[in-house]
């Protein structure tokens, strides 16, 4: 079982329950999630991720393309529920990352820890970012990657934030060495959770609901 279904598998097992605007939830708080560049490629090859969907969006983002239609146009229909623009999601900060690549392409320090900040507090949005900060530090000439994330949707947000990240690291002309998450809440909605039964016993065929 690949780190990210383990972290499935634990949500279903020792996950409490909690409920919110959004309906029922089980969910675990802090928990850390180490991958190295085979533990991610193990995840990348036995879990379904929607790739070239993905590279898309962070492209946009990183241009900080704002219109959903944008998305729409390159098959992305994920972002539709928050009407014609995004507001203060994940544009509005991601359009902040090439010129941060560069420097760390640029400077390479060891000494230096890099970071973007995402999701402002009490700024206006209609969808708020999960992922809150994103760290890129140089240990011994290789990549280390650690990202916040104070809400992950464990079966449909957090394998896209997964391989966001890797797509990130990619663009830093570095050996990676790790990407570490730290899921302030990581949970599964309870209408999902008979799905992710299934997907966990091998059913890859399975669609989980997005709740909104």
């Amino acid at each position: 079982m690949n780190k990210y279904h383990q972290i499935l598998s634990k949500v279903l097992d020792q996950g409490k329950t909690q409920t919110n605007k959004k309906g029922s939830i089980r969910y675990l708080l802090n928990e850390p999630l180490h991958l190295t560049p085979a533990d991610l490629l193990d995840i990348f090859e036995s879990h379904g991720i929607a790739r070239k969907k993905l590279k898309s969006e962070l492209r946009l983002f990183m241009q900080g393309e704002r219109q959903v239609e944008k998305y729409r146009d390159v098959g992305i229909n994920w972002w539709d529920y928050c009407g014609s623009i995004l507001v203060n999601s994940y544009p509005t900060y991601l359009e902040k990352l090439p010129p941060l690549l560069a420097r760390i392409n640029r400077e390479k320090r060891n000494s230096k820890n890099y970071v973007l900040f995402l999701g402002e507090t009490n700024a206006e949005s209609n969808q708020a970012p999960c992922l809150s900060l994103v760290q890129f530090q140089i240990d011994d000439g290789e990549l280390v990657l650690s990202a916040y994330q104070r809400s992950s949707d464990a079966n449909l947000g957090l394998p896209a934030d997964i391989y966001h990240l890797y797509l990130m690291a990619r663009q830093i002309e570095l050996p990676l060495k790790s990407i570490t998450l730290f899921l302030g809440n990581v949970h599964i909605y309870e209408n999902n959770i008979e799905r992710t039964r299934e997907l966990l016993a091998g059913n890859e065929d399975v669609r989980f609901d997005l709740n909104v």
